[in-house]
C-alpha cells in the first residue's frame, strides 16, 4: 500500500508540475521583448544611402558619400567658422568639369558645370570660382569660401595660452 501511495503522490506531483519545452518559452520571451523594445528603422534614401550615418547621394560621382566630405567652404559672414554644420562642401567629378555643392541644412545638392578649364563652375545664379582656394557666389554675392584642401580644418590654435 505504501508503494502505491508513493507512486500515486509522485504521479500527482509530476502531473501538477507542467513540463514545457524550454526553447518554446525562450522564443516567446524573445518575441515579446523584440516587439516591445525595438523598432524597425529604414533611414536609407531612394539611392540606398544611409542618411543617419551622414551619407548622401553624389550626382557627379554616382555613389553615396559623407555629406561633409570634399572641400569645406565656410560662410563669409562667420569669421573662423568652427561649426561644420554651417559650412558648404564641394565635390568634383574626375575631370573637374562638374562641381557638386552641398549646402548646409539642405537635403539636395547643386551641380555646377564649367565650359573650359580656368572658367568658373556655373548653375543659374550660383558660381564657384577658383581663387585663393574657392569662392562660392550667389547672384554676385560671396556666400562661402575655403582653401583647396579636403576634409576638416584646424581653425584655432592647438597650444595653450
Amino acid at each position: 500500500m505504501k508503494k502505491i501511495a508513493t507512486i500515486f503522490i509522485f504521479s500527482i506531483i509530476i502531473y501538477s508540475c507542467k513540463l514545457t519545452d524550454e526553447n518554446d518559452v525562450e522564443e516567446k520571451v524573445v518575441k515579446n521583448t523584440t516587439t516591445k523594445d525595438s523598432t524597425v528603422v529604414n533611414d536609407k534614401d531612394e539611392n540606398g544611402c544611409l542618411s543617419s550615418a551622414g551619407y548622401v547621394w553624389s550626382k557627379v560621382n554616382n555613389e553615396c558619400v559623407k555629406g561633409y566630405s570634399g572641400i569645406q567652404l565656410n560662410p563669409m559672414n562667420v569669421a573662423n567658422n568652427e561649426d561644420e554644420t554651417a559650412s558648404a562642401y564641394v565635390l568634383f567629378n574626375e575631370d573637374a568639369s562638374m562641381a557638386e555643392v552641398f549646402l548646409p541644412n539642405d537635403t539636395t545638392s547643386i551641380v555646377l558645370t564649367r565650359s573650359t578649364e580656368g572658367k568658373p563652375w556655373v548653375y543659374k545664379d550660383w558660381q564657384l570660382i577658383a581663387w585663393k582656394g574657392y569662392v562660392l557666389k550667389k547672384g554676385g554675392e560671396n556666400k562661402y569660401m575655403g582653401d583647396a584642401e579636403m576634409g576638416k580644418k584646424v581653425l584655432g590654435s592647438d597650444t595653450e595660452q
